[in-house]
């Protein structure tokens, strides 16, 4: 190696890629890198099949429109409306552009519970009852109309500031989607709020819509995307007519009912929600 000049490391490397006189590229004859294609060509295939097998099988036991297995517990969480800036809503009364955003997420989310929307998608169901559907779990399933005149003071219609423009702001409370799910276990599902830390008398008066404050058993169960195209989830509205004003206020709303669970520490979103709530003047 030390006796070797660059000119017959070239000629050495030269011939390796391609020696004339035994025709071999890389070491190789033309026949042998034939084979070893061959074989990886056949090997691969072999594995993509086997894959594919597998996929295809795997397919076949699960169904577009019920999961087999869920990541979700089978009691629901909840979500807020509106929800801009994480959990806190904050506003200055006199400041309209602190509170305006707020209201214009309001109209937009509530725009698919229009009472016009609703009576040309959904139907009218009884109260008070589970609304199940038979049938092949294929089929397009019926939703009930939820209309946002439900909501009375916090539906926009009247008050087209849903009360911010006051100090007295509406939020919006919703169950997250369970499959199959009947909460309550025939008993509707109730809503309360309170102060979660702190002077209880901070929160001193909120008004519930519709009705108590409860979630009709006549919304669900929920059948899934795919079939139950229409479905829009019911909403209870919650209207914080007095409020500590020019303090910082947390607020926890919890759901009520059997089966309902609100009191695990390591996740404040399942049957319950914590927000802050700080109104100025």
């Amino acid at each position: 190696m030390g006796n070797k000049t660059w000119a017959d490391l070239a000629g050495e490397m030269k011939t390796f890629l391609w020696n004339p006189e035994e025709r071999t590229c890389l070491g190789r004859t033309a026949k042998s890198w034939g084979l070893i294609l061959l074989f990886y060509f056949v090997f691969y295939t072999c594995l993509a099949g086997m894959f594919a097998f597998c996929m295809y099988v795997m397919l076949l036991t699960l169904s577009p429109y019920t999961p087999t297995y869920r990541d979700r517990v089978s009691p629901p969480g909840v979500m807020i409306r509106p929800y801009l800036n994480g959990f806190t809503i904050a506003f200055n009364i006199s400041k309209r552009s602190t509170w305006q955003p707020y209201v214009d997420s309001m109209h937009h989310f509530l725009a698919a519970y229009d009472d016009k929307v609703q009576e040309e998608k959904n139907i009218e169901c009884i109260s008070g009852q589970y609304f199940i559907q038979g049938g092949n779990e294929s089929e397009e399933k019926k939703a009930c109309q939820f209309k946002r005149s439900l909501l009375q003071n916090c539906s926009g219609i009247e008050d087209q500031t849903f009360g911010y423009s006051r100090g007295q702001p509406c939020i919006l409370l919703k169950m997250n989607r369970i499959i199959g799910y009947r909460p309550g276990a025939g008993v509707p599902v109730s809503v309360d709020c309170k102060v979660q830390k702190g002077n209880e008398s901070d929160l001193r008066s909120v008004d519930f819509y519709p009705g108590n404050g409860t979630f009709d058993l006549m919304y669900y169960p929920y059948y899934g995307k795919i079939t139950h195209v229409n479905y829009t989830s019911p909403l209870v509205a919650m209207h914080f007519t007095d409020v500590k004003r020019n303090s910082l206020v947390p607020i926890q709303c919890s759901l009520h009912g059997k089966g309902i669970v609100n009191d695990v520490n390591s996740d404040r979103f399942l049957g319950r929600i914590i927000f802050m709530l700080s109104i100025g003047k």
